[in-house]
């Protein structure tokens, strides 16, 4: 058995050099390297290589890099593949952290304080108590759980919607279609966190802009194809939204003469709200890869139907 490593080249020296030492029994490749291709039974990836079946016939398991396993074509997988995505602290923390300082800059108005010294104006705004502020997460899976826990602990108001329903303690949960619109009549700063399904492409559209309340803000660090950029540019022409802040696109990067660049209500990071330690996630994979040898569950074990 074999694993072949085929994402950021950084990580996976690191991840090799561990591996080396704490499990020396399991050849780790980098790609283009790849070994015996038939010894392959473990492929480590965000995208998967042409031709799978027939680049490696004893592939069994195809470990995501990360938090999600969205991104995957499953029509292409060889059926008795399964796909596991990243469980790893460092990921839930990290979008915490992400998510946490988007609400508080919101909440603040710290992108107006900035163009306002960019314009050398020295203008208060009122203060706010953050009970006074209600944050809409959609997508209450692992990533947003922790962001809702952290936000309570500091005050604000925390609702969350999902397709399927959940109960998360202190949080206001909504599901399904029909409870999405007075989930957003009471977001003031609307947070996507959602997986990537046919359902969620290109949810984030005018018409969920408009029935949040006017002025709301929203932060984007979900999929890049849930956004419509067009009807956001609008919504924030508009008034209707008064900032966003936007971590994932579609493409990425952006071509140099997109509007997101430019525009003065929004802030535009380059997908780096959350990712994976190298660290920790290598131990995470170690675990997982025990637990299949012994026959045991795997964590982060996807539902082919679903991509999550």
């Amino acid at each position: 058995m074999s694993i072949v490593y085929y994402s950021d080249q950084q990580r996976g020296l690191i991840w090799k050099a561990w591996l080396a030492e704490h499990a020396p029994d399991l050849p780790f490749y980098l790609w283009p390297e790849t070994g015996d291709p038939q010894q392959v039974s473990y492929l480590v990836t965000w995208t998967v290589p042409e031709n799978l079946s027939e680049r490696f016939p004893n592939l069994k398991v195809i470990f995501s890099v990360g938090a999600g396993a969205d991104q995957f074509d499953y029509s292409r997988l060889p059926p008795d593949v399964r796909v596991v995505r990243m469980i790893e602290p460092g990921i839930a923390q990290s979008m915490t952290a992400y998510i946490t300082f988007s609400v508080l800059a919101l909440h603040r108005e710290i992108p107006m304080y900035l163009r306002q010294q960019q314009n050398r104006e020295w203008k208060k705004g009122r203060i706010l108590p953050t009970e006074t502020r209600r944050v809409g997460i959609m997508g209450l899976g692992t990533l947003g759980e922790a962001a809702a826990r952290q936000l309570l602990s500091l005050g604000f108001h925390c609702s969350g919607w999902s397709r399927t329903p959940k109960s998360v303690s202190g949080v206001t949960c909504w599901s399904g279609d029909d409870q999405l619109q007075p989930f957003l009549a009471e977001s003031d700063i609307l947070v996507c966190l959602l997986p990537l399904t046919s359902r969620t492409r290109g949810i984030l559209n005018s018409d969920v802009f408009h029935q949040l309340p006017a002025g709301a803000g929203l932060i984007h660090a979900g999929r890049g194809q849930q956004l419509n950029h067009q009807d956001l540019l609008a919504a924030l022409d508009s008034g209707q939204l008064s900032q966003a802040i936007v971590d994932v696109t579609d493409p990425e990067p952006l071509p140099e003469d997109h509007p997101f660049w430019t525009h003065p209500a929004l802030w535009l990071t380059p997908h780096i709200a959350s990712e994976t330690q190298p660290e920790t996630s290598v131990r995470v994979l170690l675990e997982n890869i025990r637990c299949h040898q012994r026959g045991e569950p795997i964590a982060g074990l996807i539902d082919p139907q679903r991509g999550y």
